[in-house]
């Protein structure tokens, strides 16, 4: 069997973050590995077509971090503050992408991440993220439908 010693938990600080977070906890205690947190900021150069300054996408871009880094920290402030062996990432890309290549920078050896369950019009236009990082990543990932657990 393959030892898992380090798990990514990709989060978006959503009502579905807190639902999947206590699945990706249990593992990582129940292991005995580190537990990555992983926030992406979406990439807004693919906006850059629209007659938006590009100073302007620049500052939005920057507060954007600023502010993912501060809810990072409240985040594990509030739920994960008596984690033992955390390490938080904040990125800016693609989401899908991003979680990809973080799970291969990092060695991960599972990632355990939530699905919106998006359907029809909302798919096409949205895509899925889950179902990106699932057919892209080298590792397992566990994803989890936060519509469907109890509790």
């Amino acid at each position: 069997m393959a030892e898992i010693k380090n798990i990514l938990f990709p989060l978006d600080f959503s009502s579905v973050t807190e639902k999947i977070l206590p699945y990706a906890r249990y593992l990582a205690e129940k292991l005995n590995t580190k537990l990555y947190l992983l926030f992406v900021v979406e990439d807004f150069s693919k906006y850059a077509n629209f007659y938006v300054p590009h100073s302007a996408l620049d500052n939005i871009e920057a507060e954007m971090m600023e502010a993912a880094k501060k809810k990072m920290v409240n985040f594990v402030e509030e739920h994960l503050s008596d984690f033992p062996n955390l390490e938080t990432i904040i990125k800016q890309g693609d989401v899908a992408d991003e979680i990809i290549k973080t799970a291969a920078e990092k060695e991960i050896d599972l990632i355990v991440m939530g699905t919106h369950g998006r359907k029809g019009l909302e798919k096409i236009l949205l895509g899925s993220v889950a179902e990106r990082v699932v057919k892209g990543a080298t590792c397992p990932v566990m994803t989890i439908n936060p519509y469907r657990v109890k509790g």
